[in-house]
């Protein structure tokens, strides 16, 4: 049996980070019933031992394809340092109150964003957005801005992480952990 994996990559982000490399920023995978792919950046903004944590509106593109089809994948890569980390799992929404928690940290003018975009969906004009915004903004005038009921934030509870690691001459090290009756197991893989 081998340890929780999540600490090798929180060792690894602390580093990263010490080194002033952004590690928030990942490839997020998600795929529709039908198993139709389709990738974006999300910034990661928790990571703990139950898994990776980002949060967007629930009814974008994302949103709707990790409700019908609750599984994805992630990936961050650190050029500078040559590192790359991905992952895979099932995804879970977290809870209202974490949701809620991270939201009052937000910068008010994302909280009135969150508000004033219907993610994903057609926009006529960008004059359309800023007014929506401008009335999102009048609403909440002088007040605290609540979190929408349909945003919030999901999980990534991984069943496998890979590390992989650049090496000269294209002999990479890659380390793959897998998750599997509750233990996690350690390889190796060709590069």
């Amino acid at each position: 049996m081998t340890a929780n994996p999540i600490e090798k990559y929180l060792a690894a982000a602390r580093r990263a980070s010490e080194l002033d490399v952004d590690v928030a920023p990942a490839a997020l995978a998600t795929a529709d019933t039908d198993g139709r792919p389709s990738v974006r950046i999300v910034l990661l903004r928790h990571v703990d031992a139950g898994g990776f944590v980002f949060y967007t509106n629930y009814g974008s593109r994302k949103g709707r394809e990790l409700d019908s089809n609750p599984v994805a994948a992630l990936c961050q890569h650190w050029p500078s340092l040559e590192q790359q980390i991905r992952v895979e799992g099932g995804v879970q929404r977290v809870d209202d109150v974490t949701s809620d928690a991270y939201f009052a940290g937000r910068p008010r003018e994302s909280q009135l964003g969150a508000w004033a975009s219907e993610q994903s969906e057609r926009l006529d004009s960008r004059e359309t957005l800023e007014l929506r915004y401008r009335d999102v903004d009048a609403r909440f005038a002088g007040g605290a801005v609540p979190r929408p009921p349909f945003w919030g934030g999901y999980r990534i509870v991984p069943v496998k992480i890979e590390f992989w690691y650049g090496r000269p001459g294209r002999m990479h090290e890659r380390h793959l952990y897998v998750l599997a009756n509750g233990a996690w197991t350690a390889r190796f893989l060709y590069p």
